[in-house]
């Protein structure tokens, strides 16, 4: 085999790697980034509830209803990037395969 069929049979094995790395990649990022800006944007509600209930005291019943329901669908949105990314992780093939398909048996 010349030197520019090989790098050509090398190049076609990585393009899968490459896939199968991003994907791996990606389903973890999803949970990790979908956690970090739920919890910042339940803090964010959090705050302004408490915010919003020291200086209108008698309004706490109805903007308890409101908090509940906001952070039910930020956390809904996590719950979402969860789900994805495990349906995602799911394509992935056996770390066997992987590691038989790179050493070429």
């Amino acid at each position: 085999m010349s030197q520019p069929e090989a790098g050509r049979e090398r190049s076609r094995k990585e393009k899968p790697m490459l896939y199968l790395f991003g994907l791996a990649l990606a389903t973890g990022l999803a949970v990790a980034i979908a956690a970090f800006a739920g919890a910042l944007a339940q803090g964010r509600a959090v705050a302004a509830a408490v915010e919003a209930l020291a200086r209108q005291p008698e309004a706490g019943g109805r903007m308890f209803t409101f908090l509940i329901l906001g952070l039910a669908l930020i956390e809904a949105l996590t719950i979402y990037a969860l789900v994805i990314s495990l349906l995602l992780s799911f394509k992935l093939p056996p770390a066997a395969e992987v590691l038989k398909a790179i050493s070429g048996h």
